[in-house]
């Protein structure tokens, strides 16, 4: 039998005390009477460490693309310059009366191209900034940084200044964001406060838009109609969806968001997700014989739904992290309802 080691009862010692004796775990021997015996524990042997590898920077080239397109411009513009100042030349040689109209038509067109210029680069601004705004926002609820969320939020404020039916959300948010200590609680906060009514609009103005596309397709003897008045009602939701969250996009804007909502859903599958959801959510039967009564305008309204979906992701300032992301099947829901209260009218 082994020798069973004496009782002894819990009390406190200091490392530096002369009765403390520390030992190896391999040491053998017994220490004297009345000292402290401590051996450490062996020690785990560490683990290698996965070190990610160190991304790999590409070497920057000259863009020889970029220099040809910047020449065709620069010559298109002086063949252009040349050819006004040619025609004004030639007005003033006729008569100076119709010289002077032109130069004035000509100063009219160069401010107003100016201005749309400012314009346009104005809009692709506020665009590049929500975004950036959006990124910023995730880093903050994965890291938790108290002072980011607060220039997060400050930035936010900014944004949201512009529309005059969220300043009791904002007095309401400004009022309690002294009381939120985490980085990533502040940031729910702002989305709870300031992203919900928004939200909520949103959704009413998908809605809309799919409920518009299902009827005129639906009765649309024209397929090619139905793609014309598709495409204009995703470019209206698209860029009243931006406006409504503070984007405000131009010409040029709304064509980069409409590229990138139609790459967001090629990545996403969304463009094939329609026909799934309604096998899933009415069944086979009710499906097939739902695509009789309704045929290419339920479907059309679907794909309209998703594609607004897919614009508020990208112009949302801030992601999905304390509101539930709005889904398609309650949005196919109230496009089924609203059909089937229109048929009961009918």
């Amino acid at each position: 039998m082994s020798e069973r080691a004496p009782y002894r009862r819990p009390a406190t010692f200091k490392l530096d005390d002369a009765n403390v004796v520390v030992t190896d775990p391999d040491e053998e021997g017994r220490p004297s009477r009345g000292t402290i015996h401590v051996t450490p524990e062996i020690e785990a042997p560490q683990l290698p460490v996965a070190i990610e590898p160190a991304l790999l920077t590409t070497e920057r080239r000259f863009r020889w693309g970029a220099l040809f397109w910047g020449a065709v411009g620069g010559l298109v513009l002086l063949a252009a310059g040349l050819g006004v100042t040619e025609l004004i030349e030639s007005l003033f040689a006729r008569s100076d009366s119709m010289g002077v109209l032109g130069l004035a038509l000509t100063s009219i067109a160069i401010v107003s191209f100016l201005v749309i210029g400012a314009r346009e680069a104005a809009g692709l601004m506020r665009l590049a900034t929500i975004e950036h705004l959006h990124q910023r926002a995730a880093e903050v609820i994965a890291s938790d940084d108290r002072e980011e969320s607060r220039n997060v939020l400050r930035d936010l404020l900014k944004i949201a200044h512009q529309n005059p039916h969220l300043a009791h959300a904002r007095a309401r948010l400004s009022h309690h964001a002294g009381d939120i200590i985490d980085g990533a609680d502040m940031i729910r906060l702002a989305e709870r406060e300031l992203m919900n009514p928004l939200d909520q609009q949103a959704r009413l103005l998908i809605s809309a838009a799919a409920q518009r596309v299902s009827l005129v397709t639906a009765i649309s003897p024209r397929a090619l109609f139905d793609v014309a008045f598709v495409f204009a009602v995703s470019l209206r939701l698209i860029r009243q969806l931006a406006l409504l969250y503070g984007g405000r996009p131009g010409t040029l804007g709304l064509i980069k968001l409409m590229r990138h909502v139609l790459a967001h859903l090629a990545i996403t599958g969304g463009m094939a997700a329609s026909d799934s959801i309604v096998q899933q959510m009415l069944g086979h039967g009710l499906a097939a014989k739902l695509s009789q009564r309704l045929g290419e305008g339920f479907l059309n309204g679907l794909l309209t739904a998703r594609l607004g979906l897919a614009a508020i992701d990208l112009t949302r300032p801030l992601p999905f992290a304390a509101l539930p992301r709005p889904a398609l099947t309650d949005l196919a829901k109230d496009l089924l309802r609203k059909r089937e209260e229109s048929d009961e009218e009918d």
